[in-house]
């Protein structure tokens, strides 16, 4: 019963390393793509359309930085860093 056990468990443990492995090989690749995307825009001249960018623009104008940069973060999906940093770029 022991080994059972404990034969389930490494079977569990080495399923979740295998699909954190694939993951971070799948956030790796992801980042990579953008940061092409972000050169290829950038070399055309274009700029990425933010949503609701009038209203992040008053917040940021009215000192509200950290709800600048929340509103940022539900329009647009963005990870707290990079909001971060795109709110300080428009200010």
């Amino acid at each position: 019963m022991d080994i059972a056990i404990l034969f389930c468990s490494t079977v569990v443990v080495l399923g979740v390393a295998s699909i954190q492995s694939q993951l971070t090989r799948s956030d790796r690749r992801v980042a990579r793509v953008e940061r092409k995307l972000d050169t290829v825009m950038r070399h055309l001249g274009l700029e990425e359309e933010v949503p609701r960018k009038d209203e992040i623009l008053a917040l940021v104008r009215d000192g509200k930085q950290v709800q600048a940069i929340k509103l940022y973060r539900e329009t647009t999906g963005a990870g707290l860093r990079e909001a971060k940093q795109a709110v300080d770029a428009l200010s």
